[in-house]
């Protein structure tokens, strides 16, 4: 939501009797709607996702339906609370026609909503929002402007979503809209898409600029979304663990990778160019956020009782299962990191002459 155009932060008091959770096959839905029901045994429950929504407890109702094509209004008939958690675009992919799925699907949800007379709508949005840009405050809150980085696709449809959310908010004065804008997203053993193209991003020929990093469980993730459907939260909501990991923290954790420097020009660059061979499914506009600063603080979402499980360290360790290399002592990974530098540097100088001379050779036939 856009600064000067959001109502103010409120929390008000529970009114919630039934609740639609859409998006539920996915992993945080799933386990937003288990949270949902183990917090509240007796709410009317309803999880619906293209795909059925699976291990779900017996009082939850389960359905199978696209949200594209379903009938929404009978759907949302009764219901206090829409908890809109669904996506066809994924971070680090570049699918116009997904992207306009999402906004399509969203405006549906809306018109649907307004039409049922649903009260409270919870969002599900990111905090890449904001942007990277060097004139960043450390961190960031949700009175930040939200303006991001224009060649992200996935990151520009978010913001466009949470724009309709509050024209949806303004036309319909009794309701609620609560918008959660996490960080990366991590599970057991693995990270989370968006975390998995950012860290990517930061392998290799790399920007220059090394900001802190914020990683989230996905478990906090779905319980941030239970206190904002509880408490009827109405604004945004950042969601991160509180704090960050410093880049001298991250590299500890990381181990030795290989990287070389370039300025950012160039390693956007380089990006388009991998992305459009198929080298890496890296887009140009991820770069900015592996070298600028995005963290944010979620201070409002602590002040309704929210409280991570996990800290940024923590997630970022339970998503990686250890290496041989973490078995290696630590003299012989920095002499294996600089022998993986030096060839990272050779790498990517031939890259760049190689990259230089072909677009000599586009540019002669033209000349």
């Amino acid at each position: 939501m856009n600064e000067g155009a959001d109502p103010p932060f409120l929390v008000l008091p529970l009114m919630t009797d039934r609740v639609v959770v859409t998006g539920a096959a996915s992993d945080v839905g799933a386990r937003a709607a288990v949270a949902l029901a183990s917090a509240r045994p007796r709410l009317d429950l309803l999880a619906v996702d293209r795909t059925a929504p699976q291990r779900l407890p017996a009082q939850v109702e389960a359905r199978r339906l696209d949200l594209e094509s379903a009938d929404l209004k009978s759907l949302f008939s009764g219901a206090d609370t829409v908890v809109y958690l669904g996506s066809r675009g994924k971070p680090g992919e570049t699918d116009p026609a997904a992207d306009e799925a999402d906004r399509r699907t969203a405006r549906r949800v809306l018109d649907a909503a307004a039409e049922c007379g649903v009260s409270h709508l919870v969002l599900l949005s990111t905090a890449l929002v904001y942007g990277a840009r060097p004139s960043n405050p450390l961190p960031l809150s949700e009175d930040a402007p939200v303006q991001p980085n224009p060649d992200f696709s996935w990151a520009v449809v978010r913001a466009d979503i949470e724009r309709l959310a509050s024209e949806w908010r303004r036309a319909n004065h009794d309701a609620t809209v609560a918008v959660l804008r996490p960080t990366a997203v991590v599970t057991e053993d693995q990270l989370g898409q968006l975390a998995r193209v950012l860290h990517s991003a930061r392998l290799g020929v790399v920007a220059d600029g090394d900001p802190p990093v914020q990683y989230l469980h996905i478990d906090d993730l779905a319980s941030a979304v239970v206190t904002a459907v509880l408490s009827r939260a109405d604004g945004a909501l950042n969601v991160a663990p509180e704090g960050w990991i410093p880049p001298d923290a991250l590299r500890q954790l990381e181990g030795p990778k290989p990287r070389l420097r370039v300025p950012l020009w160039v390693a956007r660059a380089l990006a388009a160019v991998r992305l459009q061979a198929g080298v890496a499914p890296i887009p140009p506009g991820v770069v900015p956020y592996t070298s600028h600063s995005w963290v944010i603080a979620s201070d409002r979402l602590r002040a309704l009782g929210w409280e991570p499980g996990y800290s940024n360290e923590e997630a970022w360790v339970v998503s990686h299962s250890p290496s041989p290399l973490d078995r290696v002592p630590a003299r012989r990974r920095q002499e294996l990191a600089l022998a993986a530098a030096a060839v990272g540097v050779v790498t990517g100088v031939w890259f760049v002459v190689w990259l230089l001379r072909r677009v000599g050779r586009v540019r002669r036939p033209h000349e």
